[in-house]
């Protein structure tokens, strides 16, 4: 298997270690862990961070991938697609703000925007999973 074929499923994997990333975050930071719940959400911008970095060069390398559902499926899989893709591009813009806050200290910034910026990136990230098992898992395209 190349390196081509071996992204998308490597970029999978990146999407959900940056879920529980995410999940394990906010469950120290409701705790009251700051210290945990920032090395987690570090963890999880660094992941996402080699995400982009993958998804970028199979963007470049590769074309894209058709989907091979059809009916109802197709509708949901575009939904969930460009929903997912829209608030993926607004989220670059979010995490950054979000971490500059919190690495300067503007706690209170850093929260406003927070409850903004970890909903979306929890959506975008479980919205990435799955739309890698509806286009490579559940309804691959056939051979054209």
């Amino acid at each position: 298997m190349n390196l081509a074929a071996l992204l998308p499923h490597l970029i999978a994997g990146l999407n959900g270690f940056a879920t529980c990333l995410l999940l394990t975050g906010i469950y120290f930071q409701r705790r009251g862990d700051a210290g945990s719940h920032r090395i987690c959400m570090l963890a999880t911008a660094a992941v996402s961070g080699l995400f982009l970095i993958g998804y970028v060069t199979l963007r470049f390398y590769t074309p894209i991938t058709p989907f091979g559902g059809g009916g109802t499926v197709r509708i949901v899989y575009y939904v969930i697609l460009i929903s997912h893709l829209i608030l993926a591009m607004v989220l670059v813009l979010l995490v950054g703000l979000t971490l500059a806050r919190a690495l300067k200290g503007k706690i209170e910034r850093h929260r406003a925007i927070a409850r903004w910026t970890w909903p979306i990136w929890l959506y975008v990230s479980i919205t990435g999973l799955v739309v890698y098992l509806f286009l490579y898992q559940l309804y691959p395209a056939g051979p054209a």
